[in-house]
């Protein structure tokens, strides 16, 4: 499941998996909820030896930090490769670890299902700058332009939630989410093109966010790995959609609520609800256009100048979320809950969702985690 100090990028540039050496006879095996299995390999944490044996755990940033991978341990011991500075001490003592950070020492049951065959394969491509345009004084609206597919079929395909890695022309990699969906990201022509829409904040003296405010140009040449992540749309027939942003974490969501728009009917949620969270009015710089989406913009503080003529709620995001709970019990019994923010926002929405009933297995989220302080990788010359 994928702390918020969103600057100018999701994460810092994310490595790919490495090679996982074949498991030896007799090693632990790891089991989960769904009863799916595979070998552990010493050495190699739970993540990687799960994508080795096919499977799809949920992911993203692959260092501890983001919490996203957060699983609990029914049975058996693991041992720890890394520090998972995304979890706090209580859920250490529940049994909470991160399958990116944690080796099996045992055979072990795990409180976790895979994700499917939902995930699409990532690929790395080049790329130009289609447009720049500013969405709000420190955010760019970057739309990038693939190469133009020979087929349809070969077109660059995501889900809503997911995320790409993009190398600047100076050598410098961030990931952003990906802000529209699948069906609004090809040009209605017969050439099959398709452009990706990021959501970029400035950052001061962000080495990359100096970049797209100040030198980029349209045409340049850059390259992307992706999609990437695990953050996307589940099935969802029947029960009723929450999603929780705040800042540029909407761009997740907005690709979300996209395709939340293209199911059939049968497949559709009972409903359908945003709460989308900054600290001014010029924070919130997109207008939803759904008719079936229920839309509160939340101000965590309001200004002289916001407050005239403002419609929407104040404080933080996450309790106005519990106030309207309290005053409107809500059945999170048959909610699916998805969150981007700070991890800080993201703890404390899930520990107080679950206690008053939400099945933590439908509480779905991806962290914002500080460039600054992440690790870069250097190579990206290959597909992850």
């Amino acid at each position: 499941m994928a702390t918020h100090v969103r600057q100018e990028s999701k994460l810092a540039l994310v490595k790919p998996p490495h090679n996982v050496p074949v498991p030896f006879v007799n090693t632990p095996t790891i089991r989960l909820i769904n009863q799916k299995s595979f070998q552990a390999v010493t050495g190699a944490s739970i993540l990687e030896v799960s994508e080795a044996a096919g499977l799809t755990l949920e992911h993203s940033c692959r260092n501890g930090r983001c919490g996203t991978c957060r699983v609990q341990v029914l049975k058996g011991r693991t041992v720890a490769l890394i520090s998972e500075e995304s979890l706090t001490p209580q859920e250490k003592s529940e049994g909470w670890i991160l399958s990116c950070a944690r080796s099996a020492e045992s055979d072990l049951h795990l409180a976790i299902e895979d994700v499917g065959t939902a995930g699409i394969p990532g690929k790395t491509l080049p790329c130009r700058i289609d447009s720049l345009e500013l969405s709000a004084s420190d955010v760019m609206k970057v739309v990038l332009r693939l190469p133009v597919a020979n087929h349809p079929s070969s077109r660059f395909r995501y889900l809503g939630g997911q995320y790409v890695n993009v190398i600047a022309k100076n050598g410098q990699g961030r990931t952003y989410f990906i802000a529209n969906s699948q069906a609004g990201c090809s040009e209605v022509n017969e050439v099959n093109e398709v452009k990706l829409e990021l959501h970029i904040r400035r950052v001061t003296g962000g080495v990359v966010s100096t970049y797209w405010f100040e030198a980029a140009r349209i045409n340049d040449l850059l390259r992307l790995v992706g999609p990437l992540g695990t953050f996307f749309l589940r099935e969802c027939s029947g029960r009723d959609v929450v999603f929780l942003a705040t800042g540029t974490g909407i761009n997740p969501i907005k690709a979300m609520t996209g395709d939340s728009d293209e199911l059939l009917p049968a497949q559709r949620p009972r409903s359908v609800t945003l709460l989308w969270g900054g600290q001014c009015a010029g924070d919130l710089y997109w207008a939803p256009e759904s008719v079936e989406l229920i839309y509160t913009p939340v101000l965590s503080r309001l200004s002289i100048h916001d407050k005239a003529g403002w419609r929407g709620a104040e404080g933080p995001v996450q309790d106005m979320l519990l106030q309207e709970h309290n005053e409107h019990p809500h059945d999170w019994a048959h909610t699916q809950f998805y969150a981007c923010g700070s991890t800080n926002m993201i703890t404390s929405t899930r520990n107080h969702l679950t206690a008053v009933g939400l099945p933590v297995m439908h509480f779905y989220s991806d962290a914002f985690v500080s460039s600054a302080t992440a690790t870069l990788a250097t190579d990206f010359g290959s597909s992850p």
